[in-house]
């Protein structure tokens, strides 16, 4: 086998996130995109000793377990990977990788010579995956990228082409988001591609359409809408203003189910392909709309972080809730009141868990970075009647330093890349009882658990949500104790 040589195989799993692996003449080789259980045409990209990497061609046989796929872009959008495959066999996909994962970083901690210890085990104290109650229309956030499916095509409003930074998959059958956003897609991109208004192009930079970002809560039925576009109104056929004013009248026309409650214009000039506010002015309504959490309202605005999965996020944050509300009963063993523990809640967001664990604790300490969110969870938690919530805006490695109150227990909700290796130490050294891991990606809790054990903590029990059905990725909770 060299680079460049073109291949066969029947994929035998999926490795977190998307590389389907088969093995030929003893080399392990890595396919992204590939399902197990389908047979592929793969090109060799990298060669290393027993493991090499190759690019998907085709498939050549489907795998006796797909279905047609709901959603006629499905292969061709960059999303929903798993989309051809009935649901139960996606949460085994997920539950498997899981496993394989956590099992990864529990063999790490055995010591040679020493019997192997039941917490050792993932078996002992991982439950599996939990399901989403939804798994069509489930999305509460979608980013729509202008563009075309083609170099010279019409305009498309969609996702990125997988495996390409150009070319744009027509979205308007999404099948994880519901018939509001589907209608105001196709209002959108109709309206804009009648008037012949350009998108940017990104090698030229030269255009106005940008994105699309639609926000709908699940639980109130409120809407958000921001056009996302450059500042180059030069290329517009007719004055800004107007033109915008006309797209919002058009939106207000639509027969939507939920209710909008703004339409935003942001401005920005950004190289990179990403929505970056540089400046956002309201069409109509407000800046923000009100979603409903397990009782709680959280007020959520354009770029605000709130789970992308309402429906699943009340089982993510129930199940957390629970972990915690078992360490710590309302009663001594004497019948006397217990005071409650002090709770940190690291890279807390708009502050969700918080206030959702606040009815057990003396006390929540919430950090998170963007100060935006931080607004956002002081509102929330005021709005909620919750008067044993703090939130303090800045990174977490140095606002760490300026607690007073020392925590009885630690809630990590880190981004994807995991816990700052600088701020694993500082939080560690706290030595409290337990630690409550929520990730929203497997290796980098994998990555980071080592530490964890290495410093005397030990799982209790864990488990994994499904927030992103038919995507490779998946939220994982896990309790740690040290005691």
């Amino acid at each position: 086998m060299k680079k460049g040589e073109r291949i066969e195989g029947v994929i035998e799993e999926l490795r977190f996130p998307n590389r389907g692996i088969f093995h030929e003449d003893g080399t392990e080789v890595q396919v992204k995109n590939a399902l197990p259980g389908q047979k592929v045409a793969a090109r060799v990209t990298k060669k290393r000793n027993h493991t090499a990497e190759a690019s998907l061609l085709e498939v050549l046989t489907p795998s006796p377990k797909e279905l047609e796929p709901p959603c006629p872009v499905s292969g061709v959008c960059g999303g929903c990977l798993m989309l051809s495959l009935p649901y139960d066999e996606t949460l085994t996909i997920k539950q498997i990788q899981v496993m394989k994962l956590l099992q990864g970083a529990l063999d790490l901690s055995v010591e040679e010579g020493v019997d192997r210890q039941p917490w050792q085990s993932v078996t002992s104290w991982y439950t599996g995956i939990l399901a989403s109650p939804k798994i069509f229309g489930f999305r509460n956030k979608m980013e729509f990228t202008f563009g075309d499916e083609e170099k010279g095509g019409p305009l498309t409003l969609g996702m990125h082409r997988r495996g390409s930074f150009h070319d744009i998959a027509d979205a308007s059958s999404c099948v994880i988001v519901d018939e509001d956003f589907r209608a105001i897609l196709k209002a959108t991109r109709d309206y804009f591609a009648d008037l012949q208004v350009p998108f940017l192009h990104r090698y030229q930079q030269e255009g106005y359409l940008r994105h699309l970002l639609v926000r709908k809560a699940a639980h109130t039925g409120e809407i958000l809408v921001d056009l996302v576009t450059t500042t180059q109104t030069a290329v517009l056929p007719k004055e800004e203003r107007t033109l915008l004013s006309a797209y919002a009248d058009l939106l207000l026309s639509l027969p939507l189910t939920g209710t909008i409650a703004g339409i935003l214009h942001t401005k920005n000039d950004s190289i990179a392909d990403v929505v970056e506010d540089q400046g956002t002015e309201i069409l109509y309504g407000k800046d923000c709309f009100t979603e409903k959490l397990l009782g709680l309202s959280f007020k959520v605005t354009p770029f605000s972080f709130f789970q992308t999965n309402s429906y699943s996020a009340e089982v993510l944050y129930s199940t957390a809730r629970q972990y915690v509300s078992g360490l710590f009963p309302p009663l001594a063993p004497d019948g006397s009141l217990n005071k409650g523990p002090v709770i940190y809640d690291l890279y807390c967001g708009t502050g969700t868990i918080s206030q959702l664990v606040a009815p057990t604790a003396s006390h929540v300490y919430g950090i998170e970075i963007v100060e935006e969110a931080v607004q956002a969870a002081r509102e929330n938690a005021a709005r909620n009647g919750i008067d044993n919530c703090t939130f303090v805006a800045g990174d977490v490695l140095q606002k760490l330093d300026e607690l007073e109150e020392k925590p009885d227990l630690i809630i990590l909700d880190p981004p994807r890349d995991g816990v700052h290796p600088k701020a694993l130490p500082k939080i560690l050294a706290y030595g409290v009882p337990y630690i409550l891991y929520i990730s929203c990606k497997p290796t980098s809790l994998a990555r980071d658990l080592p530490a964890f054990f290495h410093a005397g903590y030990r799982p209790v029990k864990g488990c994994s949500v499904d927030q992103f059905c038919f995507s490779g990725n998946v939220e994982t909770v896990v309790l740690l104790s040290k005691q």
